[in-house]
């Protein structure tokens, strides 16, 4: 911890901001292999909350690469750290009342933990998004797996590099087999089950 800095408390609550936004503000974190849905399905969940009213913004791992974690690679280190900024990152757009989506494969089961702890019971939505590699592969319209493959990209999880599955997610989306239709229903429908949303009149 940087010595000398202290932490500086709001004049505006975080109840008083989820009061103005009509919402309550957490973080929708999807996981899973590259090519699982992952980003597709959070831009269009933010997509359709903004449709109700929400404030959101989605926090995708190639943006955040380009900026933020511009500095970091894909060693299980660098990929710890770029959790861990992202974390901190999030839990500043709670603070604001806003609905967070991320979308990183974040591969290691400890590391999302550790973000479950930084957050408020509640505040974190862990969203699987369950897909076999074999169908990833076939969506690769990037290119990635083949160059993993051919041992031209390094540390590439699911080929070189392992993803730890989610052992209690929140929920799980099928996504080889539900339409992206399905996988945004599923999403809000646990929003409005744990009374983070509601349907404005």
């Amino acid at each position: 911890m940087t010595p000398h800095v202290t932490r500086h408390g709001a004049a505006v609550t975080r109840p008083q901001r989820e009061v103005l936004n009509g919402h309550k503000g957490l973080v929708l974190w999807f996981t899973g292999l590259s090519g699982a849905g992952k980003s597709t399905i959070a831009h269009a969940v933010e997509q359709r909350l903004h449709e109700m009213g929400c404030r959101t913004f989605v926090f995708d791992g190639d943006n955040v690469r380009h900026g933020l974690c511009s500095d970091l690679g894909f060693s299980p280190q660098d990929r710890t750290e770029n959790i861990r900024r992202i974390g901190e990152m999030v839990r500043l757009f709670i603070d604001a009342g806003i609905i967070a989506l991320t979308a990183f494969i974040s591969p290691y089961r400890a590391d999302r933990e550790k973000l479950r702890r930084l957050t408020a019971d509640g505040d974190f939505i862990e969203i699987y998004c369950r897909c076999p590699v074999e169908v990833c592969e076939r969506r690769d319209v990037k290119g990635l797996y083949r160059l993993a493959r051919a041992n031209e990209i390094q540390d590439f999880t699911g080929v070189s590099a392992p993803y730890e599955e989610p052992e209690s997610p929140d929920l799980i989306l099928d996504t080889h087999v539900s339409s992206l239709h399905e996988c945004v229903e599923n999403v809000v429908s646990l929003l409005r089950h744990r009374g983070v949303i509601r349907d404005r009149t």
